[in-house]
């Protein structure tokens, strides 16, 4: 190595040793993956065009990739899963979107934490997956995780279930959790993944089936069933910690 390589590797030692102690360590030993490809459409579906000041303050504080490509697109009144449907479609279609590598969702009731779009980067490209997700809870009087089945017991037996996962331990540890589903206020997808699984992607589910009585699926576990089915890989973070907001009372879960 020359001298002006040692004097980086000097350098950087020496910025290192300076962060001791200051709560930099996550950010001590620089990845060096800038470079590759993460250009990120963030879409955002919503009931009408009104949002909520806590919800707007967290995306616009939610820290860009360096140097990468991101762009928000907006769907105002649809059925969310309507919503999620047409923006992939049009996405796919689209000669400059349909290049770009993600596909980030969020939701107008979910306050994200600004280091969101970075850490799921991580995560899906550290441990090769197809989707992941920050953690939230559903709303309300008894909250759940939105961390949904078993991958293991799926592989043993082969049935596949959306049970809300025990995540008390990971999310103390702030690991990674294997799921086979996962909800969309706070995801990040592989584009190519809409390429692979055959549309309808998003579809919501309310109904009496003959023979089976009632029943329902969200848009995102309808995708997520889909996937699996094909083999794809699901995971929720659980450093990135989203607000879930009820509108009616202000109270963030």
């Amino acid at each position: 190595m020359g001298s002006g390589g040692l004097e980086v590797v000097e350098g950087v030692e020496a910025l290192n040793s300076s962060l001791d102690g200051l709560g930099f360590e996550r950010v001590k030993h620089l990845p060096g993956s800038t470079y590759k490809d993460a250009s990120t459409i963030i879409i955002v579906p919503s009931k009408d065009d009104r949002f909520y000041l806590k919800v707007l303050q967290s995306w616009q504080g939610m820290i860009a990739p360096m140097n990468q490509k991101r762009a928000f697109l907006y769907c105002i009144g649809d059925e969310v899963g309507k919503a999620y449907e047409n923006m992939i479609g049009n996405i796919l279609k689209d000669p400059e979107l349909s290049k770009w590598k993600y596909v980030m969702t969020l939701e107008s009731d979910n306050i994200q934490p600004a280091d969101a779009h970075i850490r799921l980067l991580e995560t899906i490209e550290a441990g090769n997956y197809d989707a992941v997700s920050g953690i939230y809870f559903t709303k309300g009087e008894v909250n759940m995780p939105m961390a949904y089945g078993d991958p293991a017991e799926f592989q043993r037996s082969g049935h596949l279930d959306f049970k809300p996962r025990d995540i008390r331990a990971a999310l103390q540890h702030g690991h990674v959790m294997d799921v086979n589903g996962i909800a969309m206020g706070c995801s990040l997808y592989r584009l190519d993944l809409f390429r692979e699984i055959p549309a309808p992607w998003f579809v919501t589910v309310s109904d009496v089936i003959e023979g089976k009585g009632p029943m329902g699926f969200t848009q995102d576990l309808w995708f997520c069933k889909a996937a699996k089915e094909r083999g794809k890989r699901f995971a929720v973070d659980m450093r990135v910690r989203v607000g879930h907001l009820d509108f009616n009372t202000g109270i963030v879960y």
